[in-house]
């Protein structure tokens, strides 16, 4: 099997985009998750590391208007990817997607594949102080940013201050 620099196995970097790539799409927050999957198979493609299939008509049309994307093979694994301009002349168009074939089931954890995968690229994985939450959930979260309890009374715009009524 083929090492690439960092000395992970190509099959390995192919289930971590995998399981990148399934978690991506049930993500509230999905951009730094598809964008690891397009950089990593980008850098395998420059590397020879993983070949252009095809293109495929996609299954989720952007605006009622049908487009295609590119069929990538990384070991055993076949992804899609936003095809460039070039793709269209020199890769063939395959139709429509084989909904019958399913990728091999990884045996990884999201955050081993995110290791897996910034440690591919060679990135830096950032730390959790330097993560800031966009959303929030639970009552913990809910309590803070709005004035009512989970039960519908009015609590406070101020916390632990109380409004007087001023007589006029």
């Amino acid at each position: 099997m083929k090492k690439s620099r960092s000395h992970v196995s190509i099959e390995t970097i192919a289930q971590a985009i995998f399981v990148v790539n399934r978690h991506a799409k049930t993500a509230p927050e999905p951009r730094q998750l598809y964008t690891l999957k397009k950089k990593a198979i980008q850098q395998l493609l420059d590397q020879k590391l993983a070949k252009k299939v095809g293109l495929h008509f996609s299954d989720h049309p952007k605006y009622s208007h049908q487009h295609s994307t590119l069929l990538v093979q990384v070991a055993d694994y076949y992804f899609h990817i936003p095809p460039k301009k070039e793709d269209f002349q020199t890769v063939q168009h395959l139709g429509n997607v084989d909904q019958s074939y399913r990728n091999p089931r990884p045996s990884l954890s999201l955050s081993k594949a995110k290791r897996v995968l910034y440690t591919f690229l060679d990135w830096e994985e950032p730390s959790k102080n330097d993560m800031v939450k966009t959303t929030n959930y639970g009552p913990k979260a809910y309590h803070q940013t709005s004035p009512f309890s989970p039960w519908g009374q009015f609590t406070s715009w101020d916390k632990g201050k109380t409004r007087k009524r001023k007589n006029t």
